[in-house]
């Protein structure tokens, strides 16, 4: 366990650059006082790692030192070899690194375990993208991946809500959700969320920016994600629902249908349960909701409820227009 952590200090210290004896406690789930002892017995090794104290001070290898041990066992190369990022990193414009980055993996890997990790990878595929749905893929994509890397300010025209505004910001990262990608920059040192989608005009310059020394893209997501449906499905309703619409809803909101499963209670209808979900606006949630047709009824809010009654007489205006005039 401890040559194991030994050899995980000595990769993020190669990656990430200098790190605090407390980062490294927290990364590893030890004591400041272990992660002093494996420093020493690094060091001891001939490993060239230094201290430097203060309060921006941590550990950190001599300019130019690198390792050439990854340490990889058989199940973490099938891993990496099945992570999916394939057409990603097409995107960025880092298919052939990719390419070439798995093959130098299977050439460093003992015989039996690169033949099993490229089993994996040719029995093996992820697909993150919905069905009836494309993922997208801007042009502006491996530009902004250029950005992200060369640690450079940009300048956009961003379609908000609100219309088009222009934006400086220091682009912090990538992410693809769902088959789209969003970018996370901080404006005036405050990280936020972009869609990529809806840049309109990118330009990179030539001014650097400090990347944020605690900032982490994998922690910012989750946490930024978690809050964004949070506020997103803040309101409530109670519908009631047939076994059909059940199934239906778990297409249409995945959400609600495992509010629905989790918690619902008999109604009066045969083999209809009555449920509470969450939603949003009133409009875009009896548009939503409308998809199910007569398998779902919503009783409450009576906002709500207005709204799917207006929406679907529209809906039978028009078709009845339609009819007449054939």
């Amino acid at each position: 366990m401890r040559a194991s952590r030994l050899l995980s200090i000595l990769i993020l210290l190669q990656v990430r650059g200098r790190l605090s004896a407390e980062t490294l406690a927290r990364e590893f789930e030890v004591s400041v006082r272990t992660i002093y002892r494996d420093v020493d017995q690094l060091s001891a090794a001939g490993v060239p790692i230094y201290a430097e104290r203060g309060r921006s001070g941590g550990f950190a290898l001599l300019d130019g030192y690198r390792t050439k041990l990854t340490g990889f066992t058989s199940a973490e190369a099938n891993a990496l070899l099945l992570a999916g990022v394939g057409e990603a990193a097409a995107d960025l414009g880092l298919g052939a690194e990719l390419a070439a980055a798995q093959l130098k993996l299977l050439a460093s890997l003992p015989p039996e375990s690169g033949a099993s990790a490229e089993r994996v990878a040719a029995r093996f595929h992820l697909d993150p993208a919905a069905w009836y749905s494309r993922p997208e893929t801007p042009e502006i994509l491996p530009t902004l991946a250029t950005a992200v890397w060369g640690e450079r300010r940009i300048k956009l025209r961003y379609e908000s809500w609100k219309g088009e505004v222009a934006r400086t910001l220091d682009p912090l990262g990538l992410v693809l959700k769902g088959g789209a990608w969003y970018l996370v920059a901080a404006a005036q040192g405050q990280p936020r969320t972009y869609r990529v989608s809806n840049i309109r005009t990118l330009a990179i310059t030539e001014t650097p920016f400090k990347r944020p020394r605690n900032f982490e893209l994998a922690r910012f997501w989750a946490r930024w994600a978690r809050e964004f449906e949070d506020r997103l499905l803040a309101a409530r309703a109670t519908i009631e629902i047939s076994p059909a619409g059940r199934k239906l809803l778990r297409d249409v909101n995945p959400i609600a249908a495992h509010a629905v499963e989790t918690a619902h209670r008999s109604c009066r209808r045969a083999d209809w349960v009555r449920a509470e979900i969450p939603v949003e606006g009133a409009d875009y949630a009896a548009r939503q909701l409308l998809r199910l047709g007569a398998e779902l009824e919503v009783v409450a809010p009576p906002a709500l409820r207005e709204a799917v009654a207006m929406e679907a007489q529209r809906v039978a205006s028009l078709y009845r227009k339609r009819a007449r005039k054939t």
